[in-house]
């Protein structure tokens, strides 16, 4: 699922991350025609990153050998790492995993839509959505980490702070690769140095906001499309977050 790293890597270079390696499993994938300034290249040159620097794993990995080894690979770096969906499934498929994401000593942020919260948590989806609350506050607690439970009204709890529930966004962000731009925008703020904590919380308000923004500019709800929030993610964030005009 090559689109899914692109959406991601994409989001976080127009949210300020600056230099954005994305490491594709797919060889036949070398650049990013829309936008070159990626750097594309294997997960296995990915093993050392300047600081400060924010590891994301993930987006379209799949749930090959292949795919395993490189989230294993990755799990015991020293930087800031956001795990969202395939690296959740396979967390969820394997504890001593699950073990090395609850020992790591460098933050880590989850973020999991309500399927994969269930699976992380032994769980039903639809037993998570029953109690949200109760599902975000487990997410955090067993794996020492900050967890954003996407969906209407996400979730955002980090050890030690207050549950925190979103109130931007619209039905239009029911479309795929949305998960993918948040995923991005989070990383990017991580990566100019906020807290694992505070990108979270500010990430997901700038997502949901874009989305609005777009469904302002007749873009949606109807037929909104993931590519359409990151120029627009971008505009709030120097606009509102920055305080400079883009």
């Amino acid at each position: 699922m090559a689109g899914a790293p692109l959406l991601a890597a994409r989001a976080a270079l127009m949210c300020g991350a600056g230099r954005v390696y994305v490491g594709m499993l797919d060889e036949r994938v070398g650049l990013d025609p829309n936008t070159p300034e990626l750097m594309v290249t294997h997960p296995a040159a990915l093993s050392s990153l300047p600081r400060p620097a924010c590891m994301v794993a993930g987006p379209g990995l799949g749930s090959s050998a292949a795919a395993r080894a490189a989230l294993l690979a990755i799990l015991n770096m020293e930087h800031p790492l956001l795990l969202d969906a395939d690296a959740l499934n396979l967390l969820a498929a394997d504890p001593a995993m699950r073990e090395q994401v609850r020992a790591r000593t460098a933050p880590t942020v989850l973020t999991p839509h309500p399927g994969e919260a269930g699976r992380l948590l032994g769980m039903s989806g639809a037993e998570i959505q029953r109690d949200r609350l109760g599902g975000v506050l487990r997410l955090c607690e067993d794996f020492h980490a900050v967890a954003v439970l996407k969906g209407a009204g996400t979730l955002v709890k980090a050890p030690g702070t207050d549950v925190w529930r979103n109130g931007s966004g619209n039905p239009g962000m029911a479309a795929p690769g949305m998960g993918d731009v948040l995923t991005g925008i989070i990383a990017a703020l991580i990566a100019q140095g906020m807290t694992t904590a505070d990108a979270a919380v500010v990430g997901v308000w700038l997502h949901g906001a874009a989305a609005d923004l777009a469904v302002d500019e007749g873009l949606g709800p109807c037929g909104l499309t993931a590519s359409e929030l990151s120029p627009r993610a971008r505009g709030l964030l120097n606009t509102q977050l920055i305080g400079t005009d883009s």
